[in-house]
């Protein structure tokens, strides 16, 4: 069973680890008119709310230094029913099962996968961190997702967490996490492009592969 005080404690760790790096390596916040005129001139963001949407939702679009995206109607939720084993190395689709809908309901204590609405396109001398959005944080679902590396393009595949003993919903087409951009003094030398990372132009929710 997953302990909420715990999974924060991680992850508050790994984020203040990853501030560390970006300022140690001078890489910038960006404020929000810089991250409209890259939407706006460079299709960062596809398709990209100008301002945040707050009224009767939970808020998405443009903040005061970052993007808050929203989360599709499509989900992927972790199940026992199969007896799969979960394997990163060589992942069973039967621990999974799909649920299309307005509203997903996340098991206690349970996983499930998502994408974002929009479509992003990194810049090479940018990287991003994606933080989950305090109104989840509150009830215990945690939003984690990796870097936006340099040059990575695609849909964003989102994992949601369900720390509690309880039954979550899940709203989509609403707010779920919170975009970060840091631009860097210099362009690396290889981007995720140039890599030919496993995860580049992801058109929907992607498992794990090696």
């Amino acid at each position: 069973m997953f302990c909420y005080n715990q999974v924060r404690k991680v992850l508050k760790l790994y984020f203040v680890s990853k501030l560390k790096i970006f300022k140690e390596n001078k890489m910038g916040l960006k404020p929000d008119h810089w991250i409209r005129k890259m939407a706006h001139e460079h299709k960062m963001i596809e398709p990209f709310v100008e301002n945040q949407v707050r009224e009767g939702v939970i808020s998405y679009g443009v903040s005061s230094y970052g993007y808050d995206v929203r989360v599709a109607n499509e989900f992927k939720i972790f199940t026992n029913v199969f007896s799969a084993t979960v394997d990163p190395k060589n992942f069973d689709v039967k621990s999974m099962v799909d649920f299309v809908g307005d509203v997903c309901v996340v098991p206690p204590n349970s996983f499930a996968l998502a994408r974002t609405i929009e479509y992003f396109r990194i810049p090479r001398k940018v990287l991003t961190i994606c933080l989950g959005k305090s109104t989840y944080a509150r009830c215990g679902i945690i939003v984690n997702v990796t870097p936006f590396e340099p040059e990575w393009e695609g849909f964003v595949t989102l994992e949601i967490s369900n720390t509690t003993p309880l039954p979550a919903k899940i709203y989509a087409n609403e707010g779920l996490a919170q975009v970060l951009f840091f631009e860097a003094d210099e362009e690396c030398d290889i981007s995720y492009a140039d890599k030919k990372g496993k995860y580049q132009n992801q058109q929907s929710i992607v498992l794990p592969k090696l």
